[in-house]
């Protein structure tokens, strides 16, 4: 079991260990669901949206024209085998 101190603030440091099991990064959210016998339910704020809510998300990352199919698909496969 994982000990955490609260701070005179009333704040807790979530040691990485933690962080890792509940599969939280730098910059999520967490949402605590207070439980009545007195426990806390801590979890990853679940990210909602939709696939066309990511259109247009990457929009100004590339500067040149469309690339085809064949092209992007080159890419990966470059990235894959670790070519730049």
């Amino acid at each position: 079991m994982t000990k955490l101190t609260v701070t005179a603030k009333g704040q807790v440091t979530l040691r990485k260990d933690v962080l890792k099991h509940l599969g939280i990064m730098p910059g999520d959210k967490i949402e605590a669901d207070m439980q009545p016998d007195g426990k806390v339910l801590l979890q990853s704020e679940r990210k909602t949206g939709s696939l066309e809510n990511f259109f247009g998300s990457l929009e100004g990352y590339y500067d040149g024209p469309p690339l085809t199919i064949d092209q992007i698909n080159e890419a990966i496969e470059k990235g894959w085998a670790g070519e730049p």
